[in-house]
């Protein structure tokens, strides 16, 4: 988009280019709407974390998840989508057309939008967790828990999630170990109940993980008793690590409705927001499922509504 353009409003922008944005990019474009899809500082979103996807329909064979996301992009650009990138750094809602900022400074207004920033999993900023992101380093059992069977993992973390996640695990791992901070969990009393009768799962109280040993492929992971300050290291082959997500919101609050922990909310059974013209798709507005293809069909969901949306008002 040139300079000499920035006065245009256009119909629809999509940030985001995950599973959501790209097929609300992809639905938009085949309905002749000439949608901008704003990439954000992370193209194709979580998906290009993991190396191969086997849950996606469509794939009798696993894809590579960077792989899976070009293809979703090649088909949006086939059929008109234009894209920008880098992040978005400002947004006024308070009217439409909305006006969006870009970090380079472009200006780009727009009568719809389509939030579609995802949620960042929270990590334990350690080095070797991000080396071995994807070759043992987890943050979703249930797109990654299979190719763990009969193997010793660990599940880092203590509330809800971390619980869910290692009870899920059990269903392939050999033996799950919960590694948390503190001498008891955060978790509801009815997870904490159900981890503590699986007899698949052990817990490694006081404790943190200092590093994650490997270097091709998780090999174990160093551990810190934070109490006693003495380490040991656990001989594992996956890490999973369960400390929340962080949905990709901040920008658009505090206009926009989220909920308390910053998840967006929309009206039941559309993807409408508290805001008219704006809708969202993805993780950015579910806390439960965080899946592609529940992500891909929320994508879809918003580009319907988008477009109906538009209808009605001309």
């Amino acid at each position: 988009m040139k300079s000499s353009d920035q006065d245009q409003v256009e119909s629809v922008v999509i940030l985001g280019t995950g599973p959501a944005g790209l097929t609300a990019a992809i639905y938009t474009a085949r309905a002749n709407l000439r949608p901008v899809c704003i990439e954000g500082t992370q193209p194709g979103g979580q998906l290009t974390l993991t190396s191969d996807v086997e849950n996606y329909p469509g794939f009798a064979e696993p894809v590579i998840g960077s792989e899976l996301m070009e293809s979703f992009r090649q088909q949006a650009q086939r059929f008109g989508t234009r894209f920008l990138q880098g992040d978005v750094l400002q947004v006024d809602l308070s009217k439409r057309p909305f006006s969006l900022q870009t970090v380079d400074g472009r200006q780009i207004r727009a009568k719809a939008l389509i939030v579609a920033t995802g949620a960042s999993a929270k990590w334990m900023g350690i080095p070797s967790e991000k080396k071995l992101m994807g070759k043992g380093v987890s943050a979703c059992a249930t797109c990654d828990g299979f190719f763990f069977k009969n193997k010793d993992i660990v599940v880092v973390g203590g509330g809800d999630t971390a619980m869910e996640e290692a009870i899920f695990l059990t269903r392939f791992a050999r033996k799950v170990s919960v590694i948390h901070r503190r001498n008891q969990l955060r978790a509801s009393k009815i997870m904490q109940d159900k981890a503590m009768k699986n007899p698949k799962i052990q817990f490694i109280w006081d404790s943190g993980v200092e590093e994650i040993l490997g270097e091709r492929a998780v090999e174990g992971v160093r551990l810190k008793n934070l109490k006693t300050g003495e380490f040991k290291d656990l001989k594992v082959e996956g890490v999973f690590i369960a400390i929340g997500h962080e949905p990709n919101t901040s920008v658009f609050r505090p206009g926009l409705e989220c909920n308390e922990s910053g998840y967006i909310l929309t009206r039941e059974r559309t993807t409408q927001t508290n805001i008219q013209g704006l809708f969202a798709a993805g993780d950015v507005a579910d806390p439960h499922y965080r899946q592609a293809v529940t992500a891909a069909g929320s994508g879809c969901m918003a580009a319907i509504d988008a477009e109906r949306f538009l209808e009605n008002e001309e």
